[in-house]
């Protein structure tokens, strides 16, 4: 009787959850820390801490595909973790092996257009792992409904120093002039394809650092972070909304800081100003969700140009609120 009222509960809070989300993050990032954790506190070996955190991350996909969330990437193994000892790398190599096999044959995953692609150091791995790998690339290369994106053999540091080795010999090559690197440029030299920027890294087990993982799409975005107590094979669908709920109350807060500095970038314009200040909007607006640009677009068409003063405003910038 307990359980049954339980899960009623669980059920009537997620309802709730989702009812107080919008348009969400388009790009989860998450380190699914707490997997050996787990199994310690079950009794059991850690190999089976990786197997119910496997299973987690399948929920997961089912969780964004119901968010319409467009990309997740998983943290499955850190560069770090190659000094674990054989006999619990080996099973994980395992584990990973045959999910990317058992992914690359899912009807639902060619159903709903999942395209897989590993990013790190992938040379670094078993060739059993590489010939995964590759498998699940090429069976869902066309997709593009979905990117899941499994990091593997992965440093965030390490993969911005490749990159950059990559481009300076491109450039002592004169493949590439030094006036040609630009942000577009970088984030080729990064990954085989472009993936989008970080929105939301989510990390489980308790600890609050996001441990090297993306630092150009994440740290540049100022991605919002999420660190929660559960271990990654204990973490539900009320977590991962309270984590969405978390980043859209970031937005709100940031999207709200925005349209006041737009506004008051407005009013402080001259009449024959205006027109710029129209750019401006544009601008801010394509980089808001659709709501918000709204909002954006109304409030400024509301001030009229009796609002607006010729004349400089020489304390009108200290109004504006700090980053």
């Amino acid at each position: 009787m307990y359980s049954w009222v339980l899960r009623r509960l669980q059920r009537t809070y997620e309802r709730v959850l989702q009812r107080e989300i919008g348009d969400g993050p388009t790009h989860v990032a998450v380190i699914q820390d707490g997997n050996r954790r787990y199994a310690r506190k079950q009794g059991h070996e850690t190999s089976r801490g990786h197997q119910a955190g496997a299973d987690t991350s399948e929920q997961i996909l089912n969780w964004c595909e119901e968010l319409d969330i467009e990309e997740l990437t998983l943290y499955a193994f850190s560069t770090e973790n190659f000094n674990r000892p054989p006999e619990e790398r080996e099973p994980l190599f395992d584990l990973i092996e045959s999910k990317l096999y058992e992914l690359a044959d899912s009807d639902r995953v060619h159903e709903t257009g999942v395209c897989i692609r590993a990013i790190g150091e992938i040379g670094r791995l078993p060739a059993r792992l590489r010939d995964a790998i590759e498998y699940a690339e090429s069976r869902t290369a066309s997709h593009d409904q979905f990117q899941l994106n499994v990091a593997l053999a992965y440093g965030g540091r390490n993969e911005l120093l490749r990159a950059t080795r990559e481009l300076t010999a491109a450039v002592d090559s004169g493949k590439l002039s030094p006036d040609e690197i630009d942000i577009e440029t970088i984030e080729q030299y990064l990954y085989r394809r472009p993936i989008h920027d970080v929105d939301l890294i989510i990390r489980t087990g308790g600890d609050e650092r996001t441990s090297n993982f993306l630092p150009w799409h994440a740290n540049g975005n100022e991605a919002a972070a999420y660190f929660c107590a559960p271990y990654w094979p204990e973490f539900s669908k009320i977590d991962f909304l309270r984590a969405i709920r978390t980043y859209e109350s970031r937005e709100e807060s940031w999207q709200r800081t925005k349209i006041e500095r737009t506004l008051a970038l407005v009013r402080a314009l001259g009449k024959t100003e205006l027109e710029d200040a129209t750019t401006v909007q544009r601008r801010l607006c394509a980089r808001l969700p659709s709501t918000a640009a709204q909002n954006v677009r109304e409030e400024i068409s509301s001030i009229q140009p009796t609002d607006v003063d010729d004349t400089p405003e020489t304390d009108q910038t200290s109004s504006e609120p700090a980053d």
